[in-house]
């Protein structure tokens, strides 16, 4: 294998230096909140957003005020993107069945898919309004039958962001607060003296939301660790540098620690998309940012063959992977670990993150080798059930269970089984003795 980086980021350990500082702050913050309450939390928004209004939870009145500042067309462009992302999720949605089916006669088995009774929806916003993130979590949220979603998004130049509030509420939510970072996430998940806690957590957010999910994951449920933003470009010479170079940095600008790779074939694809980049953080508005984030995380990687780009894009496992080859769906037959996949130059990201109706919301730090991204079925807990509705199955499906037990040592989880052995099969069995065996009887 001949594979040679022209362009490496910061050094692992350096990205892990970093991690353990969050770490560190999101543990004795949560503390704090879980401590003091609705108190810690104001504290929190006012040191981090200088927001401290007299109720963090937007009311009815509030909402529909928001709502009036937003533009026709603004408005209008929100609608389409909530319906795309709707359409989609209730196509997963009926998708997913519930069944019962009898395997044997008097023995019924069966699930049900049953939603999560309460989420709290993160909506990023701090550096940019996400809108698209309320249609993602909320929208989605509302599809699956969420009886109570919260949202909580952090003020914008202090200050509610009308655009966001109006997709949270044509979205679906319950409950809305201008709260953000840990003091939102934790707010949500410990619950304060005035919000009821959640039973489950979604949505992305920046370094320090990502962790504060993590360390309440078990507390509550969580979609998937979906920290800072990632990007993939797989791509050959049927495709230009600054194809590459503008989807690279049009992730990048998320933030200063948003890794964006490009994966190739072709020397002369990476020397002009490194040319490229050059000239786009010139001009770039959000160049501070993607400069910055291109710096310490971007990589360049050349490879041999697309049997190489393969196997390198399944172990970096990026959130988001652009692939502009002469083989688009031949990566899409073969590769197994990822967040979702952008195939082909008329694709690209940012409509998955904006507005054609796949969800945004995704694994990072190569979660993607175990969960895909955030959708209707998240929301959702399937339940098993069974029900035995003949003497004889109980009779039958009991004595199996009690050799089973035996075998195991659980002597009282026998005696559940010997129990219907004896009052539906008529036979006389000595407490914890096994079960006969009718087949060899016969």
């Amino acid at each position: 294998m001949a594979i040679e980086y022209l362009k490496r980021g910061k050094p692992e350990a350096d990205r892990k230096d970093d991690d353990a500082q969050v770490r560190q702050v999101v543990e004795t913050t949560l503390k704090d909140i879980e401590t003091r309450g609705d108190v810690a939390v104001r504290e929190l928004s006012e040191k981090f957003d200088g927001y401290t209004p007299e109720n963090f939870k937007l009311s009815e009145a509030d909402i529909e005020a928001l709502m009036e500042k937003v533009s026709d067309r603004d408005m209008a462009d929100i609608k389409f993107a909530q319906e795309q992302v709707r359409n989609f999720a209730q196509a997963q949605r009926d998708s997913m069945l519930d069944i019962e089916v009898e395997p044997m006669p008097g023995v019924i088995l069966g699930h049900k898919n049953i939603p999560v009774q309460s989420v709290g929806c993160y909506v990023p916003g701090g550096k940019f309004p996400m809108v698209a993130s309320a249609h993602m979590s909320v929208a989605t949220a509302s599809v699956a039958g969420v009886p109570r979603i919260i949202a909580c998004t952090p003020p914008f130049k202090g200050e509610p962001n009308p655009a966001v509030i109006a997709a949270m509420h044509l979205g679906g939510a319950h409950e809305i607060y201008v709260l953000g970072g840990i003091q939102g996430i934790g707010a949500m998940a410990i619950g304060t003296e005035t919000i009821d806690p959640v039973h489950m957590l979604v949505g992305p957010g920046n370094a320090f939301v990502a962790e504060a999910k993590r360390q309440l994951f078990g507390r509550v449920g969580i979609d998937l660790f979906a920290g800072p933003t990632e990007t993939m470009v797989i791509a050959d010479d049927t495709v230009d540098g600054e194809m590459c170079a503008t989807d690279l940095l049009g992730q990048a600008e998320h933030g200063y620690n948003s890794p964006a790779v490009l994966l190739t074939n072709s020397r002369k694809l990476a020397d002009d998309t490194l040319s490229e980049i050059d000239r786009i953080l010139k001009i770039i508005p959000t160049a501070d940012t993607a400069t910055k984030s291109w710096e310490d995380y971007g990589e360049v990687i050349l490879c041999d063959t697309y049997d190489e780009m393969l196997e390198v894009a399944d172990d970096i496992a990026s959130e988001h992977v652009q692939v502009m080859t002469d083989r688009d769906d031949w990566f899409l037959d073969n590769m197994t670990c990822y967040g979702a996949l952008f195939l082909g130059p008329r694709t690209n990201v940012a409509n998955g993150d904006k507005v054609i109706g796949t969800n945004h919301t995704l694994p990072t730090k190569k979660a993607g080798r175990y969960t895909g991204g955030l959708w209707v079925g998240k929301y959702l807990k399937t339940h098993s059930y069974q029900k035995i509705t003949t003497d004889e199955a109980a009779a039958d499906v009991g004595a199996y269970g009690s050799r089973l037990c035996l075998l195991e040592g659980f002597v009282g989880h026998a005696e559940q089984c010997n129990l219907r052995v004896r009052r539906y099969g008529g036979v006389n069995i000595p407490y914890g003795g096994p079960a006969p065996n009718k087949d060899a009887a016969e």
